[in-house]
């Protein structure tokens, strides 16, 4: 990641607030050192008090549904000889197409999907990286308002129902074949927000929610534009920012269209607040990108629209009114023209092609491919990238087809195709690097979301049902995982893409560290206290649930519970693509030589010994970060 990260993970002095770094060695030292302690599970980390919430400067003040404040030259081989003819070489100077070791391959599944697992390794390694991809274009998506109607056929309306989507995203995470529409699904997530954390208006529409993520899956790997043209039509995007049931304005009353969308459409899901080179860079002046007039000038273009059926309230519209897109309501539509961006639609134009007319204007505005595309490299590979890597990526963009390493070309030729960009994003040379050629400024701190799902998808576990698991319903508390999908606290997601750390190490090198905004020590401790009872099967289950939900059996890991070197190994490659330190390796290699494997009861201290080698591993510095 940045420099401190770097440092930290290579045996330095970690980012101060930091307490992970091996944080239950100590106890493990000290339960084995009895064998009454030994029968029991160790303790659960003791929280510390929150640290203060870091202070920064907010965007310009926009009334939000959650009324949450805004935040603003590949390694020789190792295992496997290389192909016999060298595979091309992209013409951005991307490394070869397969990996030259098994570290590599699990490197690029933790940028391009979930996480590795001994399959996906192996598939990656026999395919390579153009074929690997070109199968995941060609994989069925996973949809998330079929599950929950299915679940609701079942069920009924019960509570539980309101985590439906995201206990669907926790299992495909986990099992799911389009893996790589999944992680651009969960990408496009935080940066086209619609949150049904509490107090929003879809906490209570799992419906709303799943057709929202469904458009989101559809078009993580089509087209920008579409995207947005769904976004906009859908229920759930509606309800959050406050413009289904829009009306236009009536100057005798004073009445004037709800200004919310036209907002966050233009500062947060496509031009962003300066106008930007094509390197992601703010031009010179800090020129920003539009004013109060634009704002009033686009809010005119999202009146009229309802609900399917009924204009204002889904109770009284048709059955499908949630997952349907939003119909216009022309009576209710402005028909004053409508300039924003230097550009007018004319007086007395019809809400539909005011709409279409007013999405082309803002898709085909310079700033979007930057503003977009350093966002989702953000999200896959590294915080901070270089203004070289946005602009490549970028010109992916607005080219619209990216060459693989094998010759074959991807995307349609389109501006804004989305799998061009994403090829584009992951193949780069910078991401293709090996992790000692990487500058100290590469990588990132990975978020809690992806940090559970690799573990998860890493082991055999024996149910992926995350409703029947309690532990996964809330997982947004402070003294759990600390984050839960789709259910960032404002429009503004979990974290700002340009957050800068204070009093840190990165901050004083004025790098850009997003996911360090929901780092603190109360977060690091419930994390820790989280994955320890994921790791030690030890997690809650619903009255009458099975108890077997991510419930891991460990089954190639128990096997070498006694040669603690080839366990460590093992951990290394599918947990941290072989970046544990020397200094890591050997404490947890001290903590697990102190814990005993004695005669009569192998086979539960062989379980306790590998847990603990997991749970010091999913808690160590070098798997918090990605580089």
């Amino acid at each position: 990641m940045v420099s401190a990260l770097r440092i930290a993970c290579r045996g330095g002095s970690p980012i101060k607030g930091r307490v992970f770094v091996l944080a239950l060695a100590a106890m493990g030292l000290a339960a084995c050192n009895d064998d009454d302690a030994q029968e029991a599970a160790a303790p659960a980390v003791q929280s510390a008090p929150p640290a203060p919430a870091p202070q920064m400067s907010a965007p310009p003040a926009t009334p939000t549904p959650t009324q949450a404040p805004p935040p603003q030259s590949a390694p020789p081989p190792q295992s496997a000889p290389p192909p016999q003819s060298p595979p091309p070489v992209n013409a951005v100077g991307s490394s070869t197409d397969f990996p030259a070791s098994d570290e590599e391959a699990a490197r690029f599944l933790v940028q391009a999907s979930f996480g590795p697992s001994d399959l996906a390794i192996a598939e990656v390694r026999s395919l390579g990286y153009s074929e690997w991809f070109q199968q995941q274009l060609g994989a069925s998506a996973s949809f998330y308002t079929a599950r929950v109607k299915a679940r609701m056929l079942i069920e009924g309306q019960n509570w539980r129902l309101r985590s439906g989507v995201s206990q669907a995203f926790w299992e495909y995470g986990v099992v799911s074949e389009d893996q790589l529409r999944q992680r651009m699904t969960y990408a496009l997530s935080q940066i086209v927000v619609a949150s049904d954390a509490a107090g929003s208006p879809i906490t209570a529409t799992p419906l709303a929610t799943g057709y929202y993520v469904d458009q989101l899956s559809i078009h993580a790997l089509g087209n920008y534009r579409d995207l947005l043209e769904a976004i906009t039509y859908s229920p759930a995007m509606g309800m959050y920012l406050t413009y289904v049931g829009n009306r236009k304005g009536d100057p005798d009353s004073g009445r004037l269209p709800d200004e919310n969308y036209a907002r966050e459409i233009m500062q947060l899901f496509t031009i962003g607040l300066l106008e930007l080179n094509p390197d992601g860079t703010p031009r010179p002046g800090n020129i920003e990108t539009y004013t109060n007039d634009d704002i009033v000038g686009l809010a005119r273009v999202f009146t009229g629209l309802g609900f399917k059926g009924h204009r204002t309230r889904h109770q009284s519209a048709d059955d499908d009114a949630l997952y349907s897109p939003m119909e216009i309501y022309p009576e209710e539509h402005s028909p004053l023209e409508k300039s924003f961006l230097g550009q007018t639609i004319p007086a007395n134009t019809g809400a539909a092609e005011s709409i279409d007319r007013a999405l082309d204007i803002l898709f085909n505005h310079p700033n979007v491919a930057p503003f977009i595309c350093r966002q989702l490299i953000q999200r896959l590979i590294t915080s901070d990238p270089s203004p070289a890597y946005v602009r490549r990526v970028a010109g992916v963009f607005e080219s619209g087809s990216y060459t693989l390493p094998n010759g074959n070309v991807v995307g349609e030729g389109r501006r804004g195709d989305l799998a061009a960009t994403a090829a584009a994003i992951i193949l780069d040379p910078e991401a293709r690097q090996s992790v000692d050629a990487a500058s100290a400024t590469f990588g990132k701190v990975r978020e809690p979301v992806l940090r559970f799902l690799h573990w998860a998808r890493a082991f055999d576990l024996r149910s992926t049902r995350a409703e029947e698991d309690a532990d996964l319903l809330q997982a947004q508390s402070s003294d759990s995982l600390g984050q839960h999908p789709f259910r960032s606290p404002s429009v503004f997601n979990f974290y700002r893409p340009g957050y800068v750390a204070p009093n840190s190490a990165t901050g004083g090198a004025g790098l850009v560290a997003p996911e360090l905004q929901i780092e603190n020590e109360a977060s690091a401790v419930g994390y820790a206290n989280f994955m320890s009872r994921l790791v030690r099967d030890e997690t809650r289950a619903f009255e009458g649930a099975s108890g077997n939900a991510f419930s891991p059996t460990y089954a190639d890991e128990l096997p070498l519970a006694e040669d603690i070197d080839a366990l460590i190994d093992r951990l290394d490659l599918l947990l941290t693509y072989g970046r544990l330190s020397a200094e890591t390796r050997e404490t947890i290699r001290t903590v697990l030589q102190a814990m005993e494997i004695r005669e009569g009861r192998e086979a539960e201290d062989r379980e306790r010994r590998v847990q603990m080698a997991v749970q010091l591993v999913v808690t160590s510095l070098e798997y918090v970060t990605q580089i």
